[in-house]
């Protein structure tokens, strides 16, 4: 009995084919001196293509040009077929790379050909001046793809050509073309912020009446100010991305309710580790924060800088070389949080510490203080695990009222109690329990009962 095999192809072999057949008619162009390319800027190996297809898709939602498609395929190409132009160009020259005009480099690991801007003039311009010129334009500033992140030209060496450089795809949009999901980048030298979420609720975050109204501005802004400022035009008037600092002792909830505000509107919440970001090197500094905030951009990422001293504190007298680094540090950042169309969150215990230019920038300045005796008893009543047993000693009125206590103290000293009590059995938390354990969270901030 004869069986029939089905193989299945890749969503995007016809593109392939089209880039395949575009890539010899140029190199027969050249090498056979055929003075007319045919006209192949046709939409048929689009329209092939598998229709929820997640390249294909957002070609049609923006509404691509036959180049700007084009020139994805080109940047996805090292990604899904790494020896493409290798094995088409090696039929016309001895070796592959002797061909200039087609551009391209090699990675310092990776050997197969990296396109570059020149390799896009050549497939999509030819000899034709005036269209390698137009193509030219698909990698300038004010473009779709870099302004929204998507595609860019990598900066070629010192006084080199600029379409030398090379092809970058963004990740985000490699994971979207090729898998259909969008992987959150890895903690790294090169992305050094943190994923953060809770599982907590917004009951669980005990703040008084007006820090709860001040944070209820945020989420009005995550949710609308998409709508403001491109459906009711206030783009033209306001400056993009919001920014926010959250100032108050530690332990009070700034942390908390960064990481709610993303849970409650869809917002990834990546906290920021300056120990990675601050250099003591000239320029580095800047460098990193170039790094974290390219990524970060056209993403609706909520950016939180906690302990933001480190990094946005106050500018000082020029006095030697160092200084006047430092303050260009701050001028630099000062920019790129202004230029940031997201949410940016800057945590700090005393709101002196931040310079006077951030502070006056910012939309939103929030005081976290430490809670009051109707918080903190209500602070205590969630502390408590259900299955811990209080024994009748227990007065949390009493402790609310007599020990002042962050609501991150509050939770260490039920942590502690309640350690001890599975230690012992599950034996019931006495009032003492808690008083001795009050005292050692007062002996580690160096105070006394």
């Amino acid at each position: 009995m004869q069986t029939t095999t089905y193989i299945q192809t890749h969503p995007l072999t016809e593109a392939f084919e089209y880039l395949q057949h575009l890539l010899r008619l140029r190199l027969q162009q050249h090498f056979e001196a055929k003075a007319e390319l045919p006209n192949v800027e046709g939409y048929e190996w689009l329209d092939r293509m598998e229709a929820a297809h997640p390249l294909k898709e957002f070609m049609h939602t923006h509404l691509l040009s036959h180049d700007e498609c084009v020139l994805l395929l080109i940047a996805l190409l090292p990604h899904l077929k790494p020896h493409f132009f290798d094995s088409i160009i090696e039929r016309y020259l001895p070796e592959p790379g002797d061909f200039p005009q087609i551009g391209g480099t090699r990675g310092k690991q990776f050997r197969g050909f990296l396109p570059t801007g020149e390799t896009a003039l050549f497939l999509l311009g030819g000899n034709d001046m005036n269209k390698r010129l137009e193509i030219e334009e698909l990698f300038e500033a004010d473009h779709f793809f870099a302004k929204k992140n998507i595609l860019y030209l990598e900066t070629p060496p010192d006084r080199e050509p600029q379409m030398c450089g090379r092809i970058m795809l963004s990740q985000a949009y490699i994971d979207r073309f090729t898998t259909g999901k969008v992987h959150r980048p890895k903690f790294s030298m090169d992305f050094p912020a943190q994923y953060i979420e809770t599982q907590l609720e917004w009951e669980d975050l005990v703040l008084n009446q007006q820090t709860r109204n001040q944070i209820g501005e945020l989420e009005r802004w995550i949710k609308h100010g998409n709508e403001l400022m491109n459906d009711w035009g206030m783009g033209r008037k306001l400056k993009q991305g919001y920014r926010a600092l959250f100032h108050g002792p530690p332990g009070t909830g700034k942390t908390l309710t960064a990481s709610l505000l993303g849970k409650y509107t869809g917002r990834d919440v990546y906290k920021i580790d300056l120990s990675m970001v601050v250099s003591k090197f000239i320029g580095e500094t800047e460098k990193n924060l170039s790094k974290l905030f390219a990524q970060a951009e056209n993403k609706d990422w909520i950016l939180f800088f906690d302990e933001a001293d480190a990094l946005f504190g106050k500018r000082t007298n020029v006095r030697d070389a160092h200084d006047k680094y430092a303050n260009q540090e701050v001028s630099y950042l000062l920019q790129r949080v202004e230029n940031y169309n997201g949410l940016v969150i800057l945590a700090s215990n005393f709101k002196s510490n931040i310079d006077d230019a951030f502070v006056r920038r910012f939309q939103s300045i929030i005081y976290f203080p430490i809670p009051k005796t109707k918080e903190r008893l209500i602070l205590w009543q969630q502390a408590f695990p259900q299955a811990a047993q209080l024994s009748a000693s227990v007065n949390l009125p009493l402790l609310a009222k007599k020990y002042e206590l962050t609501a991150a103290s509050i939770m260490n000293i039920v942590q502690y109690c309640c350690l001890c009590s599975l230690d012992q059995g599950g034996q019931a938390i006495s009032m003492d329990d808690i008083v001795y354990a009050i005292k050692r969270e007062y002996g580690k901030e160096g105070k006394m009962l």
